[in-house]
């Protein structure tokens, strides 16, 4: 077993594990690590704890020290030192009309190393700006382009639900995620109801996919026609979350709609499902991409 502690960097991304070097460290405490980019402040996401050594890469790196006060204050001007840096590159790019949107700048914690994000529709070549944002600076730079999802991940927002977004406050990385689920998990095609602030498909339609594809395999399928405790009829509705089926059951001249479990129905015929024409095919895709 190993002793680790979990640290997150800008409260996104996942969470990397680290030697706590004997200490014990609450959630929610600032330290000062190295990583592979440099010294940085991260937070505290997994308190000191024991893990199989199989489930961490070795060897781990120590935390050098829980953050002091001088630390914070120095991690609050170096946030000052990202926003003027932030308009001087967006100054810098359009005096070299580079068709490019900065996101974020994050320096390192010892600002031995500036990360500009960006985005732009295609490729740019930066490489004068970051001469010339290097020779302002007197720093490392690195221009890193980034795609709107990313961007939403730095920016962060409320989502349809109300909530922050996932992936800018726990998601360590973007699942693939695709317009079947939609229609598995029976919710509307419209592309405005099913995408989030980045414009894609909201990330949160894979959390329960799993389910509904074990539900659909054990469910009888709509318009299956399947025996029942009252009589003869044929599958009208699905309810994968209440494991229902609704039946319009026929008696004679009468046609009723009755709901049962899905337990509670046989299947005597599934009719060939004819192939649904998909609308909207252009904007399904690009939600996609």
């Amino acid at each position: 077993m190993a002793q680790v502690v979990g640290i997150r960097f800008r409260n996104t991304g996942k969470t990397y594990y680290f030697n706590p070097d004997g200490k014990q460290i609450e959630v929610g405490t600032g330290v000062i690590v190295e990583t592979a980019q440099g010294v940085e402040y991260g937070v505290t996401s997994v308190a000191t704890k024991l893990i199989p050594e199989d489930q961490i890469v070795a060897p781990l790196k120590k935390i050098l020290r829980v953050a002091t006060q001088q630390d914070n204050k120095k991690l609050e001007e170096n946030v000052e030192k990202e926003k003027k840096a932030l308009d001087i590159a967006e100054k810098k790019a359009q005096a070299h009309n580079l068709d490019m949107k900065f996101v974020r700048v994050e320096y390192t914690f010892d600002c031995a190393k500036a990360v500009f994000y960006f985005t732009s529709d295609g490729r740019v070549d930066f490489r004068e700006l970051v001469k010339e944002l290097a020779s302002t600076f007197r720093t490392r730079i690195e221009l890193r382009q980034i795609g709107v999802r990313d961007e939403t991940k730095l920016l962060g927002g409320l989502g349809p639900c109300g909530q922050p977004c996932c992936c800018s406050r726990f998601l360590g990385g973007f699942q693939p995620v695709s317009i079947k689920m939609a229609k598995e998990q029976g919710l509307s095609l419209n592309p405005t109801k099913i995408s989030g602030l980045c414009g894609r498909l909201m990330c949160c339609l894979k959390y329960e996919q799993h389910h509904y594809e074990a539900a659909h395999k054990k469910m009888p399928p709509v318009n299956a026609e399947v025996k029942t405790p009252d009589g003869n009829g044929k599958i009208q509705e699905v309810n994968v979350l209440k494991e229902t089926v609704k039946v319009t059951v026929t008696n004679g001249d009468q046609i009723e709609l009755k709901e049962y479990n899905y337990k509670d129905v046989r299947v005597t015929k599934i009719p060939k499902q004819a192939k649904q024409k998909e609308e909207d095919t252009d904007a399904f895709k690009e939600l996609e991409d």
